[in-house]
C-alpha cells in the first residue's frame, strides 16, 4: 500500500489519469449517441464472425458478415480498435444494470472510448519527457487532457481519439525502440523483443486509419538519423534486421485487425488510401455563416478551427515552446552533441508530423467537415512544443519564489481555467466548444457548426419522455434511429423525410440546428423544448398546432 501510494506521489500523471477515470465513471452516461456511432458499433459486434473458425469451415463464409448493417461504407475504414475495444465493452455491460442501463450499449462504448483516450494522454506525457522535465511534461498534459475539443470527443467519437492515441504511441514506442536498436547497452535478444509491441501497435493504427504509416515514416527518419549518430558503435547485430522485422510486423498486425484486406491487401489497401485521401462527401458545412459543400470550402476553414477551438493560451504557449525548445536544443548545447542532435531531430520530426498536413490540406483541399475531429491526430505535438514554455515558467518561479511549489498550482490551475470552466458549461456536449475569440459557443452559433452529431437528442428526448405518456408521433428531421434510441414506448419515432408520412396536428418533430436547419423546417411552428447551452441552441422540439 505504501509503495502504490509513493508510485502516485512520485509520478503525477498516474493521479491525472485517476482522477480523469473516476470523474468519467461518474459522466459518461450524460452523452448521447452520435449519428455515427450506431452503424460503427455494429461494425465492431459483426466483426466476431471474421475470427470464428466454425465460420471459416462452414463451407458458406463471406467476409461480407463481419462488416455490419453498414458494410458497403464502413468494411474500408479499419477496425482494429472496435476490435480490440469491443471485448472491453462486453465487459462493462456484464457488470449489470447498475452500470450500464439495459439497451444502453453505446454508454458501455462511450466509457471504453475515454478510457482508451486516457492512454492517448499518457503517451503524450511520456514522449515530452525525452525533451522536458517531468513536471513540465505533466503540466502539458493536464492542458490536454482539460481541452473541451478533446474531453468531449474522448467519449462519443470512437474513431478519431483513438487514431490519435495509437498514432501518438507509434511515434511514441518507435523512438523508444530506435533507441534501443541503435545502441550497444542491449543484447540482440533485447533488441528483437523490443520491436514486438511498437510494430504491433503501429499496425493497428494503420488499421485505424490509413494515415497510420505515417507514424512509421517518423520513426525510420528517426533510425537512419541514429544509425548515422552511432555509426562507430560495434553491435552483436546488424540495426537493420530488428528494423526490417519491425515493419514485417506491423504489417502483419494491420493484416491481422483488418478484415476487409484478406481478399487482396495490396489492391484493397490502396483503394482506401485513395478514397480516405479525396474523403468524398456532399455533406453541407456551416461556415462563416455560410453553408458550403465539404469539397468546397475555403482554404482558412482549417487554420481557422485550430484557432478557434482549443484554449486560449494554447497558441501562446505553442509559440513561446517552439521558440525556446529550438533555443535550448540549438543555441544552449551541453559539451556532449550526441544527446542534443538527436532531441532537435526528433523534435523537428513532431513539427514535420504537425506541418505536414496542415500543407496537405492548404494545397490539395480535401473534404472537410464536422469541425477539427478528423486532424484531431496532429495536435500532440502543439502540445509537445507547449512542454517547453511550461518548463520555462517554471524555472523561472523556482528562480525567483522560496516556497514555489503552490504558485507551480495556480499557474496551471489559471492557464487550465478556460477549458474547465468550458468543460463545465458545456456538458454533456463539450465537443461543441470555441474559444472567446469568436465569443464562445454562444458567439459561433449560426454562424459555424457546433452541435453537429446531434447528441442533443438524447436530452431532447428524455424530457419529452417526461412530458407526456399519452401515445404520440415524433417525426425527426435527420438520423430518426438516434431519437428513438431513447424514446418510450409511448413515442412513435418517424422519419420526416419519409414523403409516405406528413406531420398533424398535435404531433411533434424535432430539428437540429446543424446549418441552421431549424430555420428551413417547419418554422413558425411553436417551439415547446429546447436544448442549449448559452445562447446557442443545439436542437429544438416543435408541436404542431
Amino acid at each position: 500500500m505504501i509503495s502504490t501510494r509513493n508510485n502516485f506521489v512520485k509520478n503525477p500523471i498516474l493521479i491525472l489519469l485517476a482522477v480523469n477515470i473516476l470523474i468519467g465513471l461518474f459522466i459518461f452516461r450524460d452523452y448521447g449517441l452520435t449519428w455515427d456511432e450506431p452503424y460503427f458499433y455494429s461494425y465492431g459486434d459483426a466483426l466476431g464472425y471474421a475470427y470464428s473458425p466454425a465460420n471459416w469451415f462452414s463451407g458458406n463464409f463471406d467476409l461480407n458478415n463481419s462488416y455490419g448493417i453498414s458494410g458497403g461504407d464502413h468494411k474500408t475504414r479499419g477496425p482494429a480498435y472496435l476490435f480490440l475495444a469491443r471485448n472491453f465493452v462486453y465487459g462493462v455491460k456484464a457488470l449489470g444494470s447498475d452500470i450500464i442501463p439495459a439497451g444502453d450499449s453505446a454508454s458501455a462504448w462511450h466509457l471504453v472510448n475515454f478510457l482508451f483516450f486516457q492512454l492517448g494522454i499518457y503517451c503524450l506525457y511520456r514522449i515530452s519527457t525525452r525533451w522536458v522535465k517531468p513536471s513540465a511534461a505533466f503540466a502539458t498534459a493536464v492542458l490536454f487532457a482539460t481541452q473541451p475539443l478533446l474531453w468531449g470527443h474522448a467519449f462519443i467519437n470512437p474513431k478519431d481519439p483513438p487514431f490519435l492515441t495509437f498514432f501518438l504511441a507509434s511515434v511514441c514506442l518507435g523512438f523508444e525502440m530506435v533507441d534501443r536498436i541503435a545502441s550497444d547497452a542491449f543484447t540482440k535478444k533485447q533488441k528483437l523483443i523490443s520491436i514486438i509491441i511498437p510494430a504491433s501497435i503501429l499496425g493497428i493504427t494503420t488499421s485505424i486509419r490509413v494515415l497510420g504509416p505515417l507514424a512509421g515514416l517518423l520513426v525510420f527518419i528517426y533510425f537512419v538519423f541514429s544509425l548515422y549518430q552511432n555509426k562507430n558503435i560495434k553491435s552483436p547485430v546488424s540495426p537493420w534486421l530488428p528494423f526490417t522485422l519491425y515493419g514485417i510486423i506491423a504489417v502483419l498486425a494491420m493484416l491481422a485487425t483488418w478484415p476487409y484486406l484478406w481478399e487482396n491487401p495490396i489492391a484493397n489497401f490502396i483503394s482506401v488510401f485513395h478514397l480516405m485521401s479525396d474523403n468524398p462527401t456532399n455533406l453541407s458545412v456551416l461556415f462563416g455563416g455560410e453553408v458550403y459543400r465539404a469539397g468546397e470550402l475555403p482554404r482558412r476553414f482549417l487554420p481557422f478551427m485550430l484557432a478557434t477551438t482549443l484554449t486560449e493560451p494554447v497558441w501562446i504557449l505553442f509559440i513561446t515552446g517552439f521558440i525556446v525548445g529550438y533555443r535550448k536544443l540549438l543555441i544552449n548545447k551541453p559539451s556532449d552533441q550526441t544527446g542534443p542532435q538527436k532531441s532537435w531531430v526528433s523534435l523537428t520530426l513532431m513539427l514535420f508530423w504537425f506541418l505536414m498536413l496542415i500543407a496537405y490540406v492548404l494545397l490539395r483541399k480535401p473534404a472537410m467537415y464536422d469541425g477539427l475531429r478528423h486532424f484531431l491526430f496532429i495536435l500532440p505535438p502543439v502540445f509537445i512544443f507547449i512542454s517547453f514554455a511550461f518548463e520555462l515558467l517554471i524555472e523561472k518561479i523556482n528562480r525567483m519564489a522560496f516556497s514555489h511549489y503552490w504558485i507551480h498550482a495556480v499557474l496551471l490551475i489559471v492557464i487550465i481555467a478556460p477549458g474547465v470552466v468550458g468543460i463545465l458549461q458545456l456538458h454533456p456536449y463539450q465537443y461543441a466548444y470555441y474559444n472567446s475569440f469568436i465569443g464562445g459557443t454562444s458567439g459561433a452559433f449560426r454562424k459555424y457548426e457546433t452541435e453537429y452529431w446531434l447528441t442533443c437528442y438524447k436530452e431532447a428526448v428524455e424530457q419529452l419522455n417526461q412530458r407526456t405518456s399519452e401515445p404520440i408521433n415524433l417525426f425527426v428531421k435527420r438520423e430518426a434511429y438516434i431519437a428513438a434510441t431513447y424514446a418510450n414506448d409511448n413515442i412513435n419515432i418517424i422519419d420526416l423525410r419519409d414523403v409516405t408520412t406528413s406531420a398533424q396536428s398535435g404531433d411533434y418533430v424535432l430539428v437540429n440546428t446543424r446549418t441552421n436547419e431549424d430555420h428551413s423546417t417547419m418554422k413558425g411552428t411553436p417551439i415547446i423544448l429546447e436544448i442549449k447551452r448559452g445562447n446557442a441552441t443545439f436542437c429544438i422540439v416543435r408541436l404542431v398546432p
